[in-house]
């Protein structure tokens, strides 16, 4: 069930806002059904902009509207709809967004949850195509019966949506769930419109269904990496680096202000590296702890705000140890950090595939620090490597030996 909604409230130190939204479209997010799609689509739940109003546009169904918007209900029951997650993982906090819909938002709302296989969800759900001024035929509920979504968790109970702002006004609900979701049914009682829907989490991967013979990215924002730190991200966060697929535009990277401490003149070195005593910073929680063997760093779109050098670290961090360093801004000791990547000239729009500094296949970390100098835009960052077959995050006092193995003939490949 859901904990008491509280605007902002932190997850482990960090506000779940700045987790990757589940269920948008930009990741793989559908609409499998809804009850009505009157004045707008379902669809609009899950775009990734933000909601936006049009004074005076209007359409053959009425006012034009940013969400979803059923139809003033004239018949017994409330209106709800299906949405399968593009990523499937932990949900830590909903954002049930109303904005511009004074006078038409939805009184109350609540959340459920599905964890369902493939073998579940393959009902005879028909292509829901373009809707508008539409609501669900009887072949559509029919199929939809199957997943028996009425029966599934709640996540947040039937709870009252409020209004701000009325271009900002959202609802955030703090989500005490350990278990894995892959669908979710959003119920609106008993009409009425919501601007956007977001369920930000992490991801989680079935580690061992691996195949062991392959690196594979340990800090993918889809398997369950998340950022825990950083030191500017005024145009872009740094978990947009560890997104889904290749790079859509340069809003979707990190990027960083202009460094006011840059000399007024710059000088550099012989290689090309700037003489500049500033940085910018970004700190992973790796999805599983495991050892990197090899480093891409996408600048993609970043044709004139590149930065000029970036390095990568790593370290070995219990739980309670990230927490204290996310409390302390990551002033984590020098000789913490294992150096993965050392100095590297960057260029501009370009991917950059580096082989890990890693040379025993023992030196497993769980988190990795990128820095960039002296400032500007990173689109992805991938860590490919192993996972270690040993969970390193619990105290000190309880941590093995650390140890990992590889099959005969893995090495001659790294």
């Amino acid at each position: 069930m859901a904990d008491t909604p509280k605007e902002g409230k932190l997850t482990r130190f960090l506000d779940f806002t700045q987790l990757i939204d589940l269920a948008s479209e930009c990741v793989g997010g559908k609409v499998l059904f809804a009850t009505d799609d009157f004045f707008g689509p379902a669809e609009n739940l899950i775009k990734s902009n933000s909601p936006s109003f049009k004074e005076h546009e209007y359409t053959e169904f009425g006012k034009w509207v940013d969400g979803w918007e059923t139809r003033r209900k004239r018949i017994p029951g409330h209106d709800w709809c299906v949405i399968q997650l593009g990523i499937q993982g932990i949900i830590r906090g909903i954002d049930v967004d109303i904005s511009y819909f004074s006078g038409n938002h939805a009184p109350r709302m609540s959340i459920q949850a599905a964890n369902l296989s493939e073998e579940d969800t393959m009902s005879n759900i028909p292509p829901r195509g373009v809707r508008m001024g539409t609501a669900a035929t009887p072949e559509e509920f029919e199929a939809v019966t199957e997943l028996k979504s009425h029966s599934w968790d709640y996540l947040v109970p039937m709870s009252e949506l409020k209004l701000g702002d009325p271009d900002s006004s959202h609802n955030y609900y703090f989500v005490n769930s350990q278990q894995r979701w892959t669908h979710i049914r959003l119920n609106i009682f008993p009409d009425g419109g919501v601007a956007r829907l977001r369920v930000y989490g992490t991801g989680q991967r079935d580690w061992a269904a691996l195949d062991s013979t392959e690196p594979v990215d340990l800090v993918a924002i889809a398997f369950g990496g998340v950022c825990v730190g950083f030191s500017n991200a005024h145009f872009g966060h740094p978990n947009n680096m560890i997104g889904v697929g290749e790079p859509k535009s340069i809003a979707d990277g990190w990027e960083t202000a202009r460094r006011l401490d840059r000399p007024p003149v710059l000088e550099g070195t012989e290689n090309g590296l700037l003489l500049v005593p500033g940085c910018e910073w970004a700190v992973f929680r790796l999805a599983h702890p495991g050892v990197i063997t090899q480093i891409e760093i996408d600048t993609k779109y970043f044709k004139g705000n590149c930065p000029n050098s970036c390095k990568v670290d790593g370290c070995i961090l219990t739980t309670l140890e990230e927490e204290d360093m996310i409390r302390h801004n990551w002033n984590l000791p020098a000789h913490k950090w294992k150096s993965l990547l050392p100095v590297t000239k960057l260029i501009p729009n370009q991917n950059h595939l580096l082989d890990s500094l890693t040379l025993e296949l023992q030196d497993v970390i769980t988190h990795a620090r990128i820095t960039i100098a002296p400032d500007g835009g990173v689109s992805r960052l991938r860590l490919k490597g192993f996972p270690s077959s040993i969970c390193l995050l619990r105290p000190l006092r309880e941590k093995p030996l650390l140890r990992f193995s590889l099959k005969a003939g893995f090495r001659a490949n790294l």
